[in-house]
């Protein structure tokens, strides 16, 4: 070992050498050379690489190259994808555009104390009630539905900076034998959209959370900036106003703090399952009761605008926005001697706060009230009733539902590997009905069935516990959630439950790409 070390050193020593003395003692160099070698220090090709490595040392400068050509336009053969400098290892760049993969791979265990037969995302609108089977059964599900993947794309045109948008997840139409074998859940479209912002502007086209959905910051269509809650269930928390959705977006971006914008959002007249519609000159196939899909006919788009506040309350962040909704339904009474329209509009306000009052520790309030909004409420209110004609050859009439939502909640990232949260929520939803001869129609009238939810509410407490995170290999996460439910009808028929009540618990794994 001695020997390998002294011999190292002579090694450098001769490389310095020779370099140094190059340009006065080339013979003195081939001379030691020869004598390290004889000695048996370096080898004959060691020897070969000093002197070569002198004579590079003494050789003149050469002269500067030539400047480049200018970069080709880039095409299908030339394009290289490239690390930008100091990113994570999933950054990568094509010509002018920055491509930046994301998601996450979760491993989803929920219980839930009765039979609720709705997958990893809880339906709130029919937990089942203790006079049934389902109510007597509980549930625990394995699922990696929902992992997401998804893509951004960024890259500045002249003025504009445009970001393209892509997020899946696996939560699509489930096939009836997906639990049997090979569990082969669907890929599921979430957001997909083009974002151009120039100087105070900014337009959106494509699928993206609802305007009317709460944000976090600003009127940003990142889903990291829309409060969607922490929750593990995929139908989120009962009582929070959303949907993703095809839109037309135009954001104003007034000063650093104050942002207001305008969408133009794909419509649905929604009446649900559990509404009771005329039976008599009355087609169900022009309101969507939960089955017709893209067949129900709409007349305009659902019409959104929110102005948000993005500012400091003693050094706190503080968000504030009030965002308003305006819809129309149109439905067709049609019969041997009738053929006539009936329409009417829909609106709605929504309030929502977030506010920082601890280092990390964030109160957050969402209220939405509406006449006609209530698929903004996860579908969990109809949008209207159909009411029947008051005389005979009448018309039958659209008459919007009152409904009312709320959350409130906190988030608290108590350090920086764990965050603790908690929200109550509650809907809120009016009787609104008519007689049509001797019975009635609509929601809510004297001996309707308990489909016909008048409230929900629902209790919340996570824990998420972050083990490891690094820029360059993602992070992993444990996600928790503890929730209780309950739901009440407006009728209670003589020895039926008054209402009906769910615990669950989920428990994630989650790896989040880089």
């Amino acid at each position: 070992m001695f020997y390998n070390k002294f011999k190292s050193l002579m090694l450098l020593g001769g490389a310095l050498l020779c370099t140094g003395i190059a340009f006065a003692q080339s013979n003195s160099n081939q001379a030691l050379l020869n004598l390290l070698v004889k000695k048996g220090i370096i080898t004959e090709q060691e020897a070969i690489d000093l002197q070569n490595e002198a004579n590079a040392s003494a050789a003149p400068a050469a002269p500067a190259a030539p400047a480049a050509p200018a970069a080709a336009p880039a095409t299908s053969q030339n394009l290289a994808a490239t690390k930008p400098s100091g990113q994570s290892p999933l950054f990568f760049q094509i010509g002018g555009a920055k491509f930046t993969p994301f998601g996450f791979l979760d491993m989803t265990t929920v219980f839930r104390s009765t039979d609720a037969g709705s997958g990893i995302g809880t339906g709130f609108a029919t937990i089942p009630y203790s006079n049934s089977t389902a109510g007597q059964l509980s549930e625990t599900r394995f699922s990696a539905q929902n992992s997401r993947l998804g893509l951004k794309v960024e890259s500045n045109v002249g003025e504009a900076k445009v970001l393209g948008y892509v997020e899946t997840d696996f939560l699509g139409q489930t096939p009836t034998a997906v639990s049997q074998t090979s569990n082969s859940d669907l890929l599921r479209l979430r957001n997909y959209f083009v974002d151009v912002k120039i100087n105070d502007l900014e337009f959106l086209a494509g699928q993206d959370w609802t305007l009317l959905t709460p944000n976090r910051k600003g009127l940003s269509p990142i889903p990291s900036d829309i409060f969607y809650t922490q929750d593990m269930d995929t139908n989120y928390q009962a009582g929070l106003t959303w949907a993703r959705q095809p839109q037309l977006r135009v954001v104003y971006h007034a000063t650093d703090e104050l942002t207001a914008g305008l969408s133009l959002e794909n419509p649905d007249q929604f009446v649900g399952a559990a509404v009771t519609l005329p039976a008599a000159n009355f087609s169900a196939t022009q309101v969507d009761n939960g089955s017709n899909g893209v067949t129900t006919p709409n007349t305009i788009p659902d019409v959104i605008a929110k102005v948000a506040l993005d500012t400091k309350i003693v050094d706190m962040p503080f968000h504030a926005e009030v965002a308003g909704l305006y819809r129309e339904f149109r439905v067709n009474t049609f019969g041997p001697t009738i053929n006539s329209d009936s329409s009417a509009s829909g609106e709605g306000v929504s309030f929502n706060t977030d506010l920082g009052i601890l280092p990390n520790l964030h109160l957050i309030e969402n209220a939405f009230w509406s006449d006609g909004g209530g698929r903004y409420t996860g579908g969990l209110a109809p949008d209207f009733i159909v009411r029947p004609p008051t005389v005979a050859g009448g018309v039958n009439t659209v008459s919007p539902v009152h409904s009312a939502t709320g959350i409130l909640g906190f988030e608290w990232q108590a350090v920086p590997k764990t965050m603790l949260y908690g929200y109550y929520s509650v809907v809120d939803i009016t009787k609104d009905y008519a007689a049509s001869g001797a019975s009635f129609v609509g929601y809510g009238y004297p001996g309707s069935p308990n489909s016909q939810n008048h409230r929900i509410d629902e209790y919340t407490l996570g824990w998420i516990q972050t083990f490891w995170k690094d820029p360059n290999y993602g992070a992993l996460q444990l996600i928790t959630q503890a929730s209780y439910l309950d739901r009440k009808p407006f009728v209670v028929a003589t020895g039926a439950p008054s209402d009906a009540h769910l615990a669950m618990l989920f428990v994630d794994v989650r790896y989040v790409l880089p």
